[in-house]
């Protein structure tokens, strides 16, 4: 037992079931006298084609979150490091196997347009925050439903098949009227983010 309790005492908790861990980061740019959120629509090359999502991707062995964030954005963007300013980072996303880790900063390039993505995205555009404050998203429910011919054991649980299980509905976000479909996780994102923009301005 004494070499249990110190194990715990150094044991650093993880997320049960985590398989895969990304990192991304949400890029404000400061064009037009406004704040603006880059996006990039990704390409027909990668997995999830068509869908918009922020610089990101899998955070590889022994490196850091934040800097994993910053590596994708290098190369997706085709930007040198010094234009990335990252300011912290903000409430992330757990969902299944999958954890997604997201960075709020600055690319400081004076023309985002400029920019010549690689070949994982296939355009960017950008978002006025003040646009997103005034147009939040609209949350759609997903229902999904018990297959009760299935091998799970139903018989061992009180309630059966009609057990109430927590995860039978899902509630997902959908901008309406932007550039493109801004939706699912990158939409969620963008929704914290923006309302922790809001409980900050003006302080």
């Amino acid at each position: 037992m004494k070499d249990l309790k110190l194990f715990f005492q150094d044991y650093v908790a993880q997320p049960l079931g985590q398989e895969k861990v990304y990192a991304v980061f949400l890029p404000l740019i400061w064009q037009d006298d406004q704040w603006q959120i880059l996006y990039e629509l990704r390409s027909q090359a990668i997995s999830q084609p068509g869908e918009v999502s922020f610089p990101g991707g899998r955070v590889e062995e022994d490196e850091s979150f934040q800097a994993a964030a910053v590596r994708e954005t290098i190369e997706e963007l085709n930007v040198a490091e010094s234009v990335v300013e990252i300011w912290g980072e903000m409430d992330y996303i757990v969902y299944q196997e999958r954890t997604i880790r997201c960075f709020v900063g600055q690319l400081k390039v004076p023309d985002w347009q400029s920019i010549r993505p690689n070949e994982e995205v296939a355009h960017l555009f950008t978002v006025p925050v003040q646009t997103l404050q005034d147009n939040p998203p609209v949350y759609h429910t997903l229902e999904a439903t018990i297959k009760t011919d299935s091998a799970f054991p139903f018989e061992r649980i009180t309630g059966g098949a009609n057990y109430q299980f927590s995860h039978h509905n899902r509630l997902i976000p959908f901008y309406e009227d932007l550039p493109e479909n801004i939706w699912g996780m990158t939409a969620q994102l963008t929704h914290r983010f923006v309302s922790l923009w809001s409980q900050t301005e003006g302080k």
